[in-house]
């Protein structure tokens, strides 16, 4: 798979989060929000919390869930993008959630892990 079939099949998986995290009540603040220190594909408001998300999608079963593509580098980068929100966001919590999006499966499985990420 080449990076514009990965991308578009990210951008959908971005999609599929976005509406489900608005019809949880969520609201969306920005998507592909890009800062000094890297990307955050949603960054949403839950109540008082802004919520860092990080979206996995993935069209079949050959890497495993999708959740379990946030390995050790992308933990440690999310856990700096955490820390530059909290600059911006100062008298709100931030927490990290990661959702994963199970795209072959109809309909799509979407798997929500909020906190995922401490320190």
């Amino acid at each position: 798979m080449d990076k514009t079939q990965n991308k578009s099949t990210g951008d959908e998986g971005e999609e599929i989060a976005a509406v489900y995290l608005e019809k949880l009540g969520y609201k969306i603040l920005e998507r592909n929000l890009k800062l000094f220190c890297g990307e955050i594909d949603i960054l949403a408001q839950d109540h008082r919390t802004i919520v860092v998300c990080e979206v996995k999608t993935v069209k079949g079963t050959g890497f495993g869930p999708a959740k379990d593509l946030v390995r050790y580098k992308k933990q440690q980068k999310l856990r700096t993008l955490a820390r530059a929100v909290e600059q911006q966001y100062p008298k709100s919590p931030v927490r990290v959630d990661v959702i994963g999006i199970e795209k072959y499966r109809n309909p799509p499985k979407i798997e929500h892990l909020k906190n995922v990420i401490s320190g």
